[in-house]
């Protein structure tokens, strides 16, 4: 199979733009995809702070999304996405929490994209964990993009 590459506008130069900081307008940003399995029945996508003492720590999680060339930005907060889609617990939220790492430190954060072979069957009110428990033995390819912030 076919690696999915993950592109992202809101990343220029390895740096996250500042409309998609929570220093900024905090929107999510557009991600592109290239190789998408013509299988894949769903996309989900987890942004995480990777220089957080928190390994991992998450900033958004969401699912089951439609299977597309795009995950389109600014999306809107709450449990459930126009268009399709849900949005899991991540900062304690329903909603994409843009990189705000402490003032002066530069941390790197990196948003996943998975296909899925199939719509999952999980509630609104799962975290990251649950989300990969649920999505075992389903992921068809996944991609990944880095952008950094400070």
């Amino acid at each position: 199979m076919d690696i999915l590459k993950v592109s992202c506008p809101g990343i220029e130069n390895g740096k996250f733009h500042i409309d998609h900081t929570g220093r900024g307008a905090d929107r999510s940003p557009e991600l592109v995809l290239e190789n998408l399995s013509p299988e894949a029945k769903a996309l989900a996508v987890v942004l995480e702070d990777m220089s957080h003492p928190i390994k991992g720590f998450t900033h958004w999680v969401a699912w089951n999304l439609p299977a597309s060339d795009k995950i389109p930005g600014a999306v809107p907060a709450g449990k459930t996405i126009p268009g399709g889609g849900v949005q899991g617990v991540a900062y304690g939220l329903h909603r994409y929490a843009g990189p705000k790492p402490p003032r002066r430190m530069q941390h790197t954060y990196r948003f996943t994209v998975y296909a899925l072979d199939c719509v999952l069957d999980l509630p609104s009110g799962a975290r990251k964990k649950a989300f990969l428990r649920a999505a075992e033995g389903h992921i068809l390819q996944s991609g990944s993009i880095s952008g950094k912030f400070e």
